[in-house]
């Protein structure tokens, strides 16, 4: 045999190992015999470079360090799920999945444990591995290329005879219970600090900038969902998982395929009784509608599908003393009331302050300093107060109530109608303003290096700022003469601000912190407001209601804020500071532009969001419900109530191949 046959011999074998242990549950050889073929194929291609491929397993081990990570916007976004936090939500969701498909037979869903990991997404050209990613913040997440090609779970090609041109796959890395032990052991041997749990190691390898250091971690990955697909067709989400493995990916062998809900109740049930002896950590199951034509109807949120949700097991739980309740003021003049915590170890995080959320959740539990309580970490993230052990409270303990009055600036404390915060009513109060500047120049808004949290007090406490608009008029021998900071450094930070003026309209909106809009929703009216922020500012609520996923509780807080004229001056000094936006691609006039659709029923062709998409890149608006505003009403099968308003209402009613005509003619 020649040396490139052998070549190519060592690296079918070695990639077919791979796929035996971690696709199929089944070794056939040891590790010490696995390493033994990776070390003579790499003194192979060490002697004879020409036979040395980018898909070789020893590509593996990790390259040259990075300097820092660059960043990829996902095909689609990679929205977080809604979550079910115990069985009467989980009957709820799937009430809500059949009355919005008009369904009255159960629905087919699938069902699969929620891996506590981190989200990333590959992404296959041709079946080659090109790139990978975090889930970042939906939208666009960080490059880890390098590192995801150190996990030998996870193909540096596909081989099979049908693969798509385009292939982006969604998984969950992480680290198993018994590989997390061995590697604290010889973390100890070797003199080396130990991880406090999985989680937050499989991250921290995963981002490693030096991808060496991630090839030395026993990551490991499932795959559970598709991104963008392009060169083949999946009905639904079974069928994709079943064809994972023939790829060569791992897929959990605890997902499952039932209908309706006593399944949902079941399957929960199963893996909370399995949790404990699972050999990787879990924090509840996932459920998703399964048919892909159902998901597309149901659309999706601004943050999460319909179609989806994650019930939640009760998390890990241990019981400690409240020592203190001390109020912390955020961005939106919110007062929080957090329980300092004699410092507890749970699930391996030391926990030593909780979130009470409001008073009604303190008078609900009747919170009280000094009680001994049961804590967990909800989700098991967030750590919050489960319940009081009243047997140990003491007789002189009194109940808590916020104060009337903002403990910062001491202005007065309100709590609106249908408001669960009390809120300060300074508009300047000092907290407030510098949780609006840490948020405006944070990476998913105006992305301002150098501007950390001790640099914002220090402007601040020297009355150099006033507000986030006071950034773009700092005067460099005037910053370089404070404490800590020298005329680099000031320089530095005076070139991030410079470059950080070119930006786009929908960071600019989600960096002015308006409450219940996020940076999706930015996106959203920055699309449909072409970039302009004053044809926004001018917007009244019907139109922001004409924008699709841009409900009520948005429109309203879109209006307060723009309403609000200290809001607009405080704009207008950004831009007057340099604030460019870059343009918006232009939409041509055509004869459904600013025409307003509502669509009705399903259509065999499109999805909703499909249809929606198609129109507003014409132009045209989409909106939920019909008025004597509307123009077109596109009725699809099962078309409900709404087509008897547009007939009551003289409206004009096209079925999907008129409207089919209607768009090809544009």
């Amino acid at each position: 045999m020649d040396i490139k046959s052998h070549i190519l011999k060592l690296k079918k074998s070695l990639n077919w190992h791979n796929i035996e242990y971690y696709v199929n549950d089944n070794p056939t050889i040891s590790d010490s015999e696995y390493d033994l073929l990776l070390i003579e194929l790499d003194k192979l291609e060490k002697k004879y470079p020409q036979y040395l491929t980018y898909d070789s397993p020893t590509q593996r081990v990790g390259g040259k360090p990075l300097s820092e990570f660059g960043n990829i916007e996902h095909s689609l976004p990679m929205l977080s799920l809604a979550n079910a936090m115990n069985q009467n939500e989980i009957d709820e969701f799937d009430t809500r999945i059949k009355k919005l498909l008009h369904q009255h037979n159960e629905i087919e869903y699938i069902a699969e444990p929620k891996l506590d990991g981190l989200a990333v997404e590959l992404v296959y050209k041709k079946g080659k591995f090109t790139h990978g990613s975090t889930r970042g913040d939906g939208s666009v997440g960080e490059d880890i290329t390098s590192n995801l090609k150190t996990i030998k779970a996870i193909p540096l090609q596909i081989e099979a005879k049908q693969i798509p041109d385009l292939l982006e796959i969604r998984g969950e890395v992480f680290i198993d219970k018994n590989d997390f032990i061995k590697l604290n052991k010889y973390r100890v041997n070797q003199g080396l600090q130990v991880f406090a749990n999985s989680r937050n190691c499989a991250a921290g390898s995963l981002r490693q900038l030096d991808s060496k250091v991630t090839a030395e971690r026993p990551l490991r990955i499932f795959c559970y969902a598709p991104g963008l697909i392009r060169g083949l067709k999946f009905n639904n989400q079974n069928d994709f998982l079943n064809q994972l493995p023939k790829w060569g990916f791992p897929v959990n062998p605890l997902i499952k395929k039932g209908t309706g809900s006593i399944f949902l109740k079941e399957f929960y049930n199963l893996i909370e009784s399995k949790r404990e002896n699972l050999n990787y950590d879990i924090d509840g199951v996932v459920f998703k509608v399964n048919s892909y034509k159902f998901q597309n109807i149901l659309g999706t949120r601004s943050k999460s599908p319909r179609w989806a949700i994650a019930g939640k097991f009760k998390g890990e739980q241990s019981t400690t003393i409240i020592n203190n309740i001390i109020i912390s003021i955020g961005r939106t003049g919110a007062l929080t009331p957090v329980a300092k915590l004699n410092p507890v170890k749970i699930g391996g995080v030391t926990v030593s302050n909780a979130t009470l959320h409001n008073q009604d959740e303190i008078d609900r539990k009747d919170i009280r300093i000094g009680d001994t309580v049961l804590v967990q970490r909800a989700g098991d993230v967030i750590p919050e107060i489960v319940k009081v052990i009243l047997d140990k409270r003491d007789s002189n303990s009194i109940p808590y109530k916020i104060p009337n009055n903002c403990p910062v600036c001491q202005s007065k404390a309100i709590r609106k109608k249908n408001d669960a915060t009390f809120r300060c009513t300074n508009y300047y109060c000092i907290a407030k303003t510098k949780g609006s500047i840490e948020h405006y120049v944070s990476k998913n808004c105006l992305n301002i290096d150098g501007l950390g949290i001790k640099i914002i007090d220090l402007f601040l406490n020297e009355e150099i700022i006033q507000d986030f608009g006071d950034l773009y008029n700092l005067d460099l021998e005037e910053i370089s003469q404070l404490e800590r900071l020298g005329e680099k450094s000031a320089q530095n930070i005076i070139n991030s601000i410079n470059n950080s003026k070119n930006t786009t309209l929908s960071r600019f909106i989600n960096g002015l912190g308006i409450r219940n809009v996020g940076l999706n929703a930015s996106k959203l009216l920055e699309k449909y407001f072409n970039g302009d922020i004053n044809c926004l500012m001018k917007a009244s609520r019907e139109d922001l209601l004409l924008i699709n996923e841009i409900g009520d509780i948005m429109a309203d807080s879109l209006i307060d804020y723009f309403s609000d004229n200290k809001n607009r001056l405080l704009i207008e000094k950004c831009i007057e500071g340099g604030l460019i936006f870059e343009k918006v691609k232009k939409i041509k006039n055509t004869l459904i532009t600013n025409k307003i659709f509502v669509f009705t029923g399903t259509l065999k062709n499109f999805s909703r969001n499909d249809a929606k998409n198609i129109i507003e890149s014409y132009g045209g608006k989409s909106s939920n419900s019909i008025s004597k505003n509307t123009d077109y009403v596109i009725a699809g099968e099962g078309a409900g109530e709404k087509i008897n308003k547009a007939k009551n209402l003289n409206l004009l009613i096209l079925n999907e191949t008129e409207f089919d005509s209607l768009i090809n003619d544009l």
